[in-house]
């Protein structure tokens, strides 16, 4: 498990002076990230928010070696790069340890990139692909994504007189990805380090394909108060809006379980893009986002009981 006084004393790989919002969850998971993977490691961008704050020419907040590739390819470029690492190993050219790691926010991993992580994973790359989960696209307007949650407020799924914002349920991509029966699949947040750093730190003890979906609160798209951020992760874990869990080798292990799971409108009513759940009106549509969290929350004890 991750120790705040090693990860204290590493070398910082993702450095401040970006563009990030205040309070951005994405630079908090990629320095997280890194502070747990360490300096032997080669990173991979799809273009987003994370790419966008971090890489403006000619500065970098990168102290790693780093490719900005389309949003729709991130799988694909850290495929070659670590294809490339191996072939550089078989001619003994290169003997270092190297870690490879992909970033993509939801639009670039749920929808836009699927295909690209898919391939990446399927073919078995010895790779670590991180999604900074903030349920839009929130570069480029807060249009709505695969991962924007039933009622949320954007840009393209608006509240109105007619619909009261995104109608559908999101895509569990974590699900999806288990079923590609890679050997490890984690979910985790912004706001709980231990967590996060101790899963990218077992991910990468482990040959194949990772994939870890880490739910990052965005003040700007969800519109909340800044300083916010971590407690907006805290209280998505709480609720079992996003439970936190790992399944290694196909058996699941929740890594936290809340003391007292909180009901939805906890977390719902301290974001912008969802006020209008509090309306006495909506409260059907309220019980029915309660009643998917409830539902889900049971399925994932099923799945760990049935281990």
């Amino acid at each position: 498990m991750a120790n705040i006084k090693d990860l204290a004393k590493q070398k910082e790989l993702f450095t401040g002076g970006h563009r990030g919002c205040a309070g951005c969850g994405a630079v908090l998971i990629a320095r997280q990230v890194m502070m747990a993977a360490g300096p032997d490691t080669v990173v991979a961008s799809a273009t987003g928010c994370l790419e966008v704050v971090s890489t403006i020419f000619p500065y970098s907040a990168w102290n790693v070696p780093f490719l900005h590739s389309a949003f729709e390819n991130s799988g694909a470029t850290i495929s070659g790069i670590e294809a490339m690492y191996r072939s550089l190993r078989r001619q003994g050219k290169i003997t270092k340890k190297l870690n490879f790691i992909a970033f993509g926010g939801d639009g670039g991993t749920y929808d836009i990139g699927l295909q690209s992580l898919s391939g990446a994973v399927e073919r078995g790359h010895n790779i670590l692909y991180v999604c900074y989960n903030n349920e839009a696209y929130m570069n480029t307007g807060v249009q709505r994504s695969g991962a924007t949650p039933k009622g949320a407020d954007t840009s393209t799924a608006p509240v109105g007189k007619v619909k009261k914002g995104k109608e559908q349920y999101r895509k569990d991509l974590t699900a999806i990805m288990v079923a590609h029966g890679i050997p490890y699949v984690a979910q985790s947040i912004a706001g709980n380090w231990r967590d996060l750093t101790s899963k990218v730190e077992k991910a990468l003890s482990i040959e194949g394909p990772k994939f870890i979906n880490v739910f990052q609160p965005c003040r700007l798209g969800w519109s909340y108060e800044p300083e916010l951020t971590c407690e907006m992760g805290r209280l998505a874990a709480d609720t079992c809006a996003w439970p936190l869990y790992e399944v290694a080798d196909g058996k699941y292990k929740i890594t936290y379980k809340p003391k007292e799971k909180k009901p939805i409108i906890e977390w719902l009513k301290l974001q912008g893009r969802f006020r209008h759940l509090s309306k006495p009106e909506n409260k059907p549509l309220l019980d029915d986002i309660q009643a998917m969290t409830d539902k889900n929350w049971e399925s994932l004890l099923k799945k760990e009981a049935a281990v």
